[in-house]
């Protein structure tokens, strides 16, 4: 088992304690204690680089995370056995209801706003090419392209050409409130694999769509961010379409290489449904064209 053998070889004959955390369809993660240390081992899936996930690069944006005090300490990267060790963090997630309250977005967006405007992570992450990719990676392991991907494709297209030219920031690009651990006195963020320089209006789209803020909660946001540039509520609701078309296409992928028993045709078919909705909404609609107002 890759655990133990990371664990000798870390801490060559002291006693561990091991114990597997929950969470996560892409890798292993052990909670490690030796003496009075805790520590957790982050070993990663089978073919994860299938899904983009670069171990390296991760590696890169954990110690700039750490470095600027939102994520965990970076203890080790074990690169043989793609695993990474980082301090444990005695925090708690923050369940979604939560996410959703006034002070918890204005702590969130204050911690986003220091990664946007940290040093550079290795890597790039720009959800139009990810959609891209992972259509071409389904295909090459046997999926099929989904139904509903055509259509999708051409919204997405309208949304690239509409926000125009965009700036690169270090981004997080998985900001699913279980990334967001509570330690009493900040808030750390988990889990870089995705992370690469990107749009930091995908970032604050995907911690609104995947947390079910509403328009008032994404003002919120936005006002506690300090968002600048033009209309940034209209980028923002541009980019929640796109953050479920990430995440129905990384089921898609997820359906043709991945051993888990786990539903990702499901997966993929909610976020499909739920990206339509938005393109549908009277909301998105106007997005659209106050943003094509600006750019044309």
């Amino acid at each position: 088992m890759e655990v133990d053998r990371v664990v000798e070889r870390l801490w060559p004959g002291r006693e561990a304690m091991v114990e597997r955390l929950g969470g996560g369809l892409t890798n292993h993660n052990f909670k490690v204690t030796v003496g009075a240390e805790a520590f957790v081992v982050r070993v990663a899936g089978k073919d994860t680089e299938l899904l983009g996930i670069d171990r390296r690069a991760e590696h890169g944006a954990a110690l700039v995370a750490a470095e600027i005090g939102v994520g965990p300490e970076v203890v080790a990267f074990v690169e043989s056995e793609n695993c990474l060790v980082t301090r444990f963090v005695d925090g708690e997630p923050i369940p979604a209801e939560r996410m959703r309250e006034p002070v918890t977005i204005r702590r969130a967006a204050a911690v986003l706003r220091t990664v946007h405007d940290g040093p550079p992570v290795p890597g790039r992450f720009d959800s139009f090419r990810v959609v891209e990719a992972y259509l071409v990676t389904a295909l090459a392991n046997g999926g099929r392209e989904p139904a509903k991907y055509t259509r999708a494709k051409g919204t997405a297209a309208h949304v690239e050409r509409a926000l125009g030219p965009r700036s690169y920031r270090p981004c997080h690009n998985d900001l699913l409130n279980a990334n967001f651990l509570d330690d009493g006195d900040g808030i750390r963020i988990v889990d870089w694999e995705y992370a690469g320089m990107g749009d930091p209006f995908f970032d604050l789209a995907n911690l609104s769509v995947n947390n079910g803020f509403g328009e008032d909660e994404d003002r919120t946001l936005l006002d506690a961010y300090g968002a600048a540039g033009p209309d940034p509520l209209a980028r923002l609701t541009a980019m929640r379409f796109m953050s479920d078309f990430r995440e129905a296409m990384w089921g898609v992928v997820q359906q043709s290489v991945s051993e888990l028993d786990f539903d990702f045709a499901g997966y993929a078919d909610e976020h499909f449904a739920r990206l339509e909705q938005t393109a549908e909404s009277a909301r998105f609609r106007d997005a659209l064209d106050r943003l094509s107002e600006k750019t044309s």
